[in-house]
């Protein structure tokens, strides 16, 4: 990955009070800093993907502990602690942090921007700190269609995080390698994608199959903390539902 000079140690617009920061219960709580929304303009990295990054934001705590009780459900060929879990587009690591509480094989999550994966760093310190990892765990800074999926079954995590350029080549890559045996076995792979407007792509991708497309609801605590979010953003730009519209995705060859 090619980053702006200096751009690891820039300050993201849209992360002070001023610029309409509010603090999510889940931070509140724990001591970390997985707040805010920043436009998907403002992250730029020096990258040639930047201009495809959507925006910043958390992923709800209660539709990101829904949707993997749903996925359990869905009969995974191997038990979670086989599994890799890969937070793709990261971002400050609030998923890879509640990832990490469950018994994954590992827990990786690969952001782009070196700002929000600097963050992130500093809330996977504090996790470990309090002994809530349980899992072995890292964060990645580089492109998410540069990073190699580790051999073994794998959970991948998407909440919305690039448009369809990227989503295509994304897939495309990891379907080479899933069409490869790896060390014995070939690949496994299951995604979960939150707030899912490039599904299209996925839909004319060959190879996966669509365990499950709907609406999966926030938490009533979760609702208000993100309406009220949003709701103070100065300029307006997004809004939030009570809900998030997902789908989950297995890879049959």
């Amino acid at each position: 990955m090619t980053t702006a000079k200096g751009a690891g140690r820039r300050r993201l617009p849209g992360l002070t009070v001023d610029e309409g920061y509010t603090r999510h219960p889940f931070d509140e709580k724990y001591g970390v800093r997985t707040s805010g929304l920043v436009a998907g303009r403002h992250l730029q990295s020096g990258h040639r993907h930047d201009r495809h990054a959507t925006a910043y934001f958390a992923v709800a705590p209660s539709v990101f502990q829904a949707l993997v009780r749903r996925w359990q459900r869905s009969r995974p060929a191997w038990a979670i602690e086989d599994y890799s879990f890969i937070d793709v587009g990261a971002g400050m690591g609030r998923a890879v942090l509640l990832a990490a509480e469950l018994p994954f094989r590992r827990v990786v999550g690969v952001e782009l921007n070196p700002t929000l994966a600097r963050i992130a760093r500093k809330n996977l310190a504090v996790w470990r700190a309090s002994r809530r990892a349980q899992a072995p765990t890292k964060i990645i800074c580089n492109d998410a269609v540069d990073f190699r999926l580790p051999a073994g079954p794998c959970l991948a995590f998407l909440f919305n995080p690039f448009g369809a350029p990227v989503m295509r080549r994304l897939l495309a890559a990891w379907s080479k390698t899933l069409s490869v045996a790896v060390t014995g076995h070939a690949g496994q792979l299951d995604l979960i994608y939150v707030n899912n407007e490039q599904e299209h792509v996925l839909e004319r991708q060959a190879g996966f199959a669509r365990l499950f497309l709907g609406q999966v609801r926030r938490s009533p605590a979760d609702a208000i903390a993100d309406h009220r979010i949003m709701a103070n953003q100065p300029e307006g730009e997004y809004a939030a539902a009570n809900y998030e519209d997902c789908s989950m995705w297995r890879w049959v060859g």
